[in-house]
């Protein structure tokens, strides 16, 4: 990962309300949540949550995919385990000290 990207999704997660967006979505797994559901869930107004959801998804943390009405939203585990492990890569003098993959594989 590059740092520009690392900078931004890391600017992306720095707000309480985001944050709290992406662990649900991140706990929700692949399947994603509606964004209605989603407002609801974290009582969060509408307009509100538009704009962090747009701020999660230009910082590729967050994609979205419409189904009929609904715009379906889930995390991008891609780009969080790559970020992890941008993070940690140089840790522990260069010893590995925790796996760098934390979500399960999408193809398993």
């Amino acid at each position: 990962m590059e740092i520009n990207i690392a900078i931004k999704a890391l600017t992306a997660l720095a707000h309480e309300t985001r944050l709290t967006i992406f662990r649900v979505l991140v706990q929700d797994g692949e399947s994603g949540v509606a964004a209605g559901q989603l407002a609801k869930e974290l009582n969060i107004p509408n307009a509100t949550l538009s704009f962090h959801l747009k701020e999660l998804t230009n910082a590729e943390l967050v994609t979205a995919r419409q189904e009929s009405r609904f715009i379906y939203y889930s995390a991008n585990f891609e780009t969080m385990n790559a970020l992890l492990g941008y993070l940690t890569e140089n840790c522990c003098a260069g010893v590995p000290c925790s796996p760098v993959e934390v979500c399960c594989d999408e193809k398993e």
